[in-house]
């Protein structure tokens, strides 16, 4: 103890250095430099100490602060910026300093330091600290500076930001999955002798050999799985047992069983150790190779609508947001969301950055001004300029962020199965250790302990978890039902409940009857067409087009309330557009749905819209209905209740004229008695409803301004493929499972020789490539037969 506190005295008590004789104390403690003295320092005035409390020694030296003037340069903040307003501004750096939990608490905690910054938020995988700061109080130069003073300086280099942001391989992982493949493959040429009979020649360099396969693990322990390491600590040190605890542990026991092999010159487990190590990397990369292939559209289709408006020659075409270009016009209609950073061209812009920001207090923009994307619009339609393609927008990063959503996050099956398996594995290790320890038998016992530890792998969970939900993912992209991640899969498989939206969701927004009863002169339609084409709401799209208007006049104070219609001044006239609810004055009318239209005070008529239901609706129902309890929450009128009744059941609650927040709380109320709801609704009224419920899926047609609180996308010509997206996700848990108990038969196998301590270093590396080999194999062909059993490919 007396040797280990000399030792700890001699040592930098920031950065763990060694000091030198010129060694500089403070507050009892002894620095290397002035630079850490005046880090410890500055987190002692603010009572930041903390820091030093997850980690011994957890920062590094302090270099000599570089000079930053560059930064005031507005051009070039302007390139390091993801977003910026009035008031805030938000910036994502790249910091290498970062490694450890102390770091995640200090950069997270820089509010201590300056009042300024409101938020930070730290990807540790990245090394990337997302900063919100109010600009007016504090510059971008002194927030660098600031970061710089506390040992994290960020590596800015604007080629390698954009080069970084595009990329989408993991260069790291690529990496380790070489240095892991090259020490596999001499390891099993060192081990080919053994397999087959070592001959006597052969049998002197068995020692040689032992060395040579211990130098090749020590990479494959030290560099390519550590990852696996700092995981399972982290977890630990959280009090939560992860898949990766029993990873860390196995290959940490086999590196032992490698060493004592070369020390004693016995059988060693290198290619087993190598071979492990090898296919978890492989499983990562496959896992993020997928993700990255389907991520950017599921990224931006989550946000956005699958399509916006770009105007051509002064001609409206529905353009996918993947080819939107710099440089296209767009036009923004009332509640819609703008997919990418633009410069705003015509209209008036009131948005709301709620998204991005935080704060839901619309934004005023003038003509000129950069409109960055998330922002929606909530007055007037208005026209953009794009000046930067939607993938490159600061809002596609949310998504996988979340940092709007609220809700706990679910336990997945991997999650609820490493805990137990854990427990029982390290019961079979002790109890079989002790067995043979009782008689006396200290080889056998070790043997025994690290036999069980090495045999029961949790690598086929580990690898069948990603390649099966990966591969269902591509399917449901592939037929436009867009998930958000493969967490969300595996909740397809909880819900009990589905309640549907009717308007937009069980009819289509594309396809119509509308018929108009009253009197409009030419002008009196050009009035409701110029105030109409500033919704995005489906029926005030389908009406617009049966309006043959050459021209669309200006509009001012334009107002949208959800659920009942439209008003504005157009060209000095008020016109109202809607339901009963949101004329000025009482209408004595037949039509109680339909859309009415008010002009300068006079009630001109009705435009009574028949909607067309969805293709195949009715087999779509009868297929849920003996699955699922269904439910219908609509905005609209009961016109349609008797033919709904026809399709879903005369015993189906049905619900309508429902206000947005009357949706919300029937889901809630659902919820409150115990049922799993999945809520499809066309993401316009449906917001609230969407968000609360257990799994929203937002359907849409062409154009669409659903909020990102949903958990799907679904193409509304793919309304009819629900019942078989179900039952893939199903599936899919079902496909793991069985890969489970496959993997137990392979562990059974395996731990009868074990506990006997009589597993030998061949039997091991047979059993466990195989045993991969077989579930690889088996989720590739499952899913693909679930798949066209569920006719999705």
């Amino acid at each position: 103890m007396e040797a280990q506190s000399v030792l700890k005295q001699a040592l930098c008590y920031h950065c763990g250095d060694e000091l030198n004789l010129s060694k500089i104390t403070y507050d009892e403690k002894e620095f290397c430099c002035i630079g850490c003295r005046n880090v410890y320092q500055f987190l002692y005035e603010n009572n930041m100490c903390n820091y030093y409390a997850y980690n011994d020694n957890p920062g590094s030296r302090i270099a000599e602060l570089g000079h930053f003037e560059y930064l005031d340069e507005p051009a070039i903040a302007r390139q390091l910026i993801d977003y910026t307003d009035k008031e805030n501004t938000i910036v994502t750096f790249y910091i290498p300093a970062i490694h450890c939990s102390s770091c995640i608490w200090l950069l997270e905690h820089l509010y201590k330091i300056d009042r300024a910054i409101f938020n930070s938020r730290i990807d540790f995988l990245k090394k990337e600290v997302t900063i919100s700061f109010k600009h007016q109080q504090i510059s971008l130069r002194k927030l660098v500076e600031i970061l710089a003073g506390i040992g994290y300086e960020p590596l800015i280099s604007l080629q390698d930001v954009v080069k970084e942001k595009s990329n989408s391989v993991n260069k790291s992982l690529i990496l380790k999955i070489a240095v892991a493949g090259f020490c596999m493959g001499n390891v099993m040429l060192f081990a080919f002798p053994e397999y087959f009979g070592l001959s006597e020649l052969e049998k002197n360099f068995q020692h040689l050999f032992g060395w040579l396969n211990l130098a090749f693990c020590i990479p494959v322990t030290f560099y390519c799985a550590r990852d696996y390491f700092k995981s399972a600590i982290t977890s630990l040190k959280h009090g939560m047992v992860n898949l990766d605890t029993p990873l860390a542990l196995i290959i940490a026991v086999l590196f032992i069983r490698t060493a004592i092999a070369a020390i004693f010159n016995t059988s060693s487990f290198a290619d087993t150790l190598t071979g492990l190590v090898f296919l978890l990397l492989m499983g990562k990369w496959v896992k993020q190779r997928t993700y990255h292939h389907i991520s950017f559209d599921r990224d931006y289709r989550s946000y956005f609508p699958i399509a916006i408006n770009v105007l051509k020659e002064g001609k409206e075409k529905p353009t996918s947001i993947n080819e939107i270009q710099v440089g296209d016009r767009l036009l923004i209609r009332n509640g819609e969301l703008i997919p990418a950073d633009s410069i705003l061209l015509k209209g008036e812009a009131w948005l709301d950055m709620g998204f991005v920001t935080g704060e839901s207090e619309p934004q005023q923009k003038v003509l000129g001004e950069i409109v960055y994307a998330g922002g929606r619009q909530m007055g007037e339609a208005i026209e953009l300029e794009v000046v930067k393609p939607a993938s490159q927008s600061y809002l596609t990063g949310l998504w996988n962020k979340e940092n709007y959503k609220t809700n706990s996050k679910t336990t997945n099956f991997n999650d609820s199965v490493a805990k137990v398996f854990t427990i029982v594995v390290f019961v079979i290790a002790f109890a079989s250790a002790g067995y043979w320890y009782y008689f006396n038998d200290t080889l056998k016992a070790w043997s025994a302990f690290t036999s069980v530890i090495i045999v029961a792998c949790p690598c086929v969970i580990a690898l069948s978890t990603p390649f099966t939900l990966s591969a269902i993912l591509s399917v449901f992209d592939k037929k436009d039902f867009y998930v958000k991640n493969t967490e969300t899969v595996e909740q397809l498989a909880t819900f009990n409940t589905i309640v549907f939206d009717k308007t937009g969701t069980l009819t289509s927004t594309e396809q119509a009857n509308i018929y108009f009863s009253g009197t409009l002169n030419e002008h009196e339609e050009t009035l409701v067409a110029s105030l109409l084409y500033q919704s995005s709401h489906p029926l005030s799209r389908q009406v617009l087009k049966t309006l043959k208007v050459n021209k669309i006049l200006e509009t001012e104070h334009y107002e949208e309330v959800p659920g009942k219609g439209l008003k504005a001044i157009v060209d000095g006239i008020e016109v109202f557009v809607g339901s009963k609810r949101m004329m000025p004055f009482s209408i004595d009318s037949r039509e109680n749905g339909g859309v009415h239209i008010v002009i300068n005070n006079e009630y001109k008529g009705c435009y009574s819209v028949e909607q067309q239901w969805r293709k195949n609706l009715s087999q779509l129902i009868s297929k849920l209905q003996y699955k699922f309890k269904l439910a219908l929450l609509s905005g609209d009128t009961n016109k349609d209740e008797q033919y709904l009744k026809l399709i879903f059941g005369e015993h189906i609650q049905m619900l309508f004229n429902q206000s947005p927040h009357e949706k919300l709380n029937a889901i809630k109320q659902k919820q409150f008695h115990g049922e799993k709801v999945m809520m499809l609704g066309d993401g316009l009224n449906d917001a609230g409803a969407l968000k609360q419920s257990d799994f929203g899926i937002a359907v849409t047609d062409n154009i669409n301004n659903f909020t990102p609180g949903c958990d799907a996308i679904l193409k509304g010509d793919s309304l009819h493929y629900l019942p078989n997206f179900i039952q893939l996700g199903k599936d899919g848990l079902k496909t793991i499972k069985i890969c489970f108990a496959i993997a137990l038969i392979y562990n059974c196998v395996g731990l009868f020789f074990a506990v006997q301590g009589t597993l030998y270093p061949l039997v091991a590396a047979v059993l466990m490539p195989i045993s991969t080999i077989t579930i690889i194999s088996f989720t590739s062909v499952a899913t693909r037969y679930f798949a066209r059993k569920n006719n999705l490919i």
